[in-house]
């Protein structure tokens, strides 16, 4: 029989543990926009060589499992003298692969935009990199709003796989507490609300934020 008791109880290690299911997410988008912005620099730019070695990097990371990519980055960096926290490790995996689709992402929502635009700036005399920063990369970012709040909600929920690592995130802390109480569907259960609560708030702060940036 469903307890009650148990399903409330379990929220308190599970909330302790959403920390680390947040820092990773949030870290690993924020990386994975750094990167994604150079990999779109590449696929845009007038050098073949740029522009293979970005589509490289795209087809490599969305064709290979971010579990495979994570548990790789993890066990050869100890092998060629590097070590350092499962928690970096995880966040640095995280936001490479996450690179890959936000690169993307961004060169769709450029792509998007009239060409004439750019043109008429060049036309006027603006800085090409005045044309970016005020005309091209502002709207490219509301563009594209929709898909990296969508890019985020789906690394919050693929942070589960780095409990392989040893990382108490959500879904070890949920198996830990299984296994301690020996009530699977009431733990489980009151991960996924946990689960549900995070992604519902990104996409309202996502609906927020479209409406701030709407033209």
């Amino acid at each position: 029989m469903f307890s009650v008791a148990v399903f409330l109880e379990s929220f308190e290690p599970l909330l302790w543990a959403a920390r680390y299911t947040l820092l990773i997410s949030l870290l690993g988008i924020a990386l994975g926009l750094v990167i994604g912005t150079l990999i779109c620099a590449a696929r845009l730019s007038p050098y073949r060589s740029l522009r293979g070695f970005g589509a490289v990097w795209v087809s490599f990371l969305r064709g290979v499992p971010l579990l495979v990519q994570l548990l790789v980055f993890y066990y050869t960096l100890p092998v060629i003298g590097v070590n350092i926290p499962a928690i970096a490790a995880a966040v640095i995996s995280v936001g490479i692969c996450a690179s890959a689709y936000i690169s993307e992402i961004w060169r769709g929502a450029i792509a998007a935009l009239p060409k004439g635009q750019a043109e008429a700036a060049l036309a006027i005399g603006m800085h090409p990199r005045d044309l970016w920063t005020r005309i091209i990369l502002p709207q490219a970012f509301a563009l594209s709003l929709p898909a990296l709040v969508n890019e985020l909600i789906l690394l919050v929920k693929a942070s589960s796989l780095v409990s392989v690592v040893g990382i108490l995130e959500i879904t070890r802390a949920s198996q830990a507490q299984a296994a301690t109480t020996f009530r699977p569907l009431e733990v489980y259960i009151a991960a996924a609300c946990l689960y549900l609560v995070i992604n519902l708030c990104l996409a309202a702060l996502g609906r927020y934020l479209e409406a701030r940036t709407a033209v």
